[in-house]
């Protein structure tokens, strides 16, 4: 495989550079993985109107879903952002745990919605029929559920970016599950 190395602002283009000077600006840097994103003139920009976009998910719930999905598809980039992510909204160490594994013990609501992220993303859309009905049985609707797809779509792109770019970690590096339950 070949190396990547993270562009630097000079490297892009000069909509990407735009987009570093306002990343920069609300996140104080650019994420490495946002910056190879701009090895492409357009896909930066496009996937930040995606992620950004408005969904019927709160903040708490795309982060139990970003963290089940990276969990299932291995990203340790992806894991580590989501974990700074998910302390910044609240959550404790032991909860980040259980949403990577796909379930939380503390939140009804959440469980269903953190193992229907994992299940979407372990069969690769050939979700499970009583995970689905789960899901529904927790308070959630159709239109949580084609939000929950699209975000595991969402990171999942970010996921394999990473897989096969193996660009630097730029943030506190996520500890292996195995390596953190009791």
């Amino acid at each position: 495989m070949s190396t990547f190395n993270v562009p630097t602002r000079d490297q892009v283009s000069e909509n990407n550079q735009a987009i570093f000077d306002t990343l920069k600006g609300k996140l104080g840097f650019v994420p490495n993985l946002y910056a190879t994103y701009a090895y492409s003139d357009t896909a930066l920009e496009n996937y930040l109107t995606f992620s950004g976009a408005k969904t019927s998910l709160s903040a708490k719930e795309k982060e139990v879903v970003n963290l089940a999905v990276s969990q299932v598809n291995d990203c340790i980039y992806c894991l580590s952002a989501h974990t700074a992510i998910g302390k910044m909204n609240g959550f404790s160490d032991d909860q980040i745990l259980e949403f990577r594994g796909g379930y939380s013990t503390s939140d009804t609501k959440l469980n269903a919605l953190a193992k229907l992220a994992k299940n979407i993303t372990e069969t690769r859309g050939k979700t499970d029929a009583d995970t689905v009905e789960a899901f529904f049985n927790a308070g959630y609707d159709k239109g949580n559920l084609i939000d929950v797809i699209s975000l595991v779509g969402d990171k999942t792109i970010s996921n394999y970016i990473h897989s096969t770019t193996q660009i630097p970690v730029d943030f506190p590096v996520a500890q292996p599950l195995e390596a953190q339950t009791v």
